[in-house]
């Protein structure tokens, strides 16, 4: 009888160990997954790509070509992709001091360097070899969005808070891509919509560099402006400055013919609506403000492309 129960337990961590053995390598599969998509920071990257698309959207004429948009779409994400790992590779000593960042792959030595500079030279070439496909200023811009991120920017948060003016050019390029892989030149229209996420930035980072302070002074980045080792705080001012300017920007679009008055008059009042979220963290410098002013900046730039977008069709 124990000799039978003995069996049957062995039998058991048998059947144990072959079900281990079998969910292991579909584990290292979902890990390893799960760190690339951490590497080309694949939820942010989308927002890079909604941006690419809708500009080009917004300067479309006639019936749309959505394979150029599936195009755009795989090249300006592997273009944003290869931007981000370099980003991580640069800076996995900095990740590990900060909380946010400290489990990315880089940082938690998951990936090594090389396959994170393999990864980033792999989405490059495919992602500039996709955008040449519409022409060269495609591939161009591209380029300078990617290597202005990676080796401007990047070392650029260390020295000085103008990092943030630095990062907001790459990180406006999706505009200026979008546009002019459908109109093959540069217009008014390509520099409006790329001012408009430039400008939109400034308010965007003040929240988060708010909510964010004491991470970043631990991993020493100092492109956060402090006072005396404390939060600046004329950063919700900065943030309304910025939000006014977009007020003219959004105009641009109208007065050159590009779009309606309805998206004029939309995209204006939302512009408002957010530089009253950065006031309002001037007057108050709290995070409930800071919070406000942060969602705000999530929902400006789609209803504004949208109201752009849907104004022409």
């Amino acid at each position: 009888m124990k000799g039978a129960n003995y069996n049957f337990e062995s039998t058991a961590q048998v059947n144990y160990n072959i079900k281990t053995a079998t969910l292991r390598p579909l584990s290292l599969v979902s890990q390893k997954l799960r760190d690339y998509g951490e590497l080309v920071k694949f939820k942010l990257n989308l927002t890079v790509v909604f941006s690419a698309v809708m500009a080009y959207l917004i300067a479309a004429t006639g019936d749309i070509a959505w394979g150029a948009v599936t195009i755009l779409c795989i090249g300006g994400f592997c273009v944003a992709g290869a931007a981000n790992a370099l980003n991580q590779v640069l800076e996995r000593d900095f990740d590990k001091l900060m909380k946010r960042t400290a489990n990315r792959p880089l940082a938690a030595c998951r990936m090594s360097v090389s396959e994170g500079v393999l990864a980033a030279g792999l989405l490059s070439i495919v992602g500039l070899m996709l955008l040449a496909m519409f022409n060269p200023w495609a591939s161009f811009f591209g380029v300078i969005a990617m290597l202005s991120y990676a080796f401007l920017y990047t070392p650029m948060k260390r020295i000085s808070p103008a990092a943030i003016a630095i990062g907001a050019v790459p990180g406006a390029m999706p505009m200026l891509i979008g546009c002019v892989a459908f109109q093959g030149q540069l217009t008014s229209l390509a520099f409006a919509l790329f001012a408009l996420q430039f400008f939109w930035q400034f308010p965007h980072f003040s929240a988060i560099s708010w909510l964010g302070f004491e991470d970043y002074q631990k991993a020493g980045f100092r492109f956060v402006a402090s006072e005396n080792g404390e939060r600046d705080t004329s950063m919700g001012l900065q943030a309304t400055i910025y939000a006014v300017c977009l007020v003219p920007v959004v105009l641009v679009p109208y007065f050159s013919n590009q779009t309606g008055l309805v998206s004029a008059i939309a995209v204006t009042a939302l512009s408002l609506t957010y530089a009253a979220f950065g006031w309002n963290l001037y007057k108050k410098n709290d995070r409930k403000a800071a919070m406000l002013l942060m969602f705000s900046s999530f929902f400006y730039l789609p209803l504004a492309l949208a109201a752009f977008w849907l104004d022409k069709i």
